[in-house]
């Protein structure tokens, strides 16, 4: 059953077969888990929202259309998921306290010895937090979870053209940040 394709799988969920549900969770835990940590910083937050993703999976089966995209099907959940928990927090997406991310990636990396590398990804990191919600949820789709333009479409329900506006902004936001934040670093 492992090597079933993620539509197939999710067919079997919808026909009540739900340990291909546990398949199609151990294959989209990690990037629903990064997608979240990614827009909101906080891993205890991003753990429940991935279960939130899955029970609503559960929940909603019956829609899901065997001709679309499982992966795209799934991240349009977990954009809804949270979108639902912030407004239902009323806080910001991301919040994420600079000196918890700057030790929890000392810790991940610091066998690689690579400081000016770490330092790299805590900038880029920093500068992250500081793009719109909306801009960053677009590159964190397009970069980090490697979302082809159409899947992101589908999911932002705009069209194609508009999400490619959208990344180019974006990145041109990011890089601008970066660098006055890389210019404040080195002053």
């Amino acid at each position: 059953m492992e090597t079933l394709t993620d539509n197939a799988l999710m067919t079997r969920v919808k026909q009540g077969n739900y340990d291909a549900l546990g398949l199609l969770f151990k294959r989209y835990q990690k990037p629903i888990l990064g997608f979240f940590y990614r827009m909101n910083g906080n891993a205890a937050e991003s753990e429940d929202l991935v279960q939130m993703v899955f029970e609503r999976i559960l929940r909603y089966r019956e829609q899901f259309r065997s001709e679309g995209e499982f992966r795209t099907w799934l991240f349009h959940i977990a954009r809804n998921v949270q979108h639902d928990f912030f407004k239902k927090q009323q806080k910001e997406p991301f919040n994420k306290n600079w000196e918890d991310w700057a030790a929890a990636l000392e810790a991940e990396n610091t066998a690689d010895g690579d400081l000016e590398k770490i330092q790299d990804l805590a900038l880029l990191d920093q500068a992250l937090k500081h793009l719109s919600p909306d801009k960053r949820e677009v590159l964190v789709l397009s970069r980090f979870e490697e979302l082809k333009y159409s899947q992101i479409a589908e999911i932002l329900n705009i069209t194609e053209a508009n999400v490619k506006i959208k990344v180019f902004r974006a990145l041109q936001d990011l890089k601008r940040i970066y660098q006055t934040l890389e210019h404040g670093k080195n002053t």
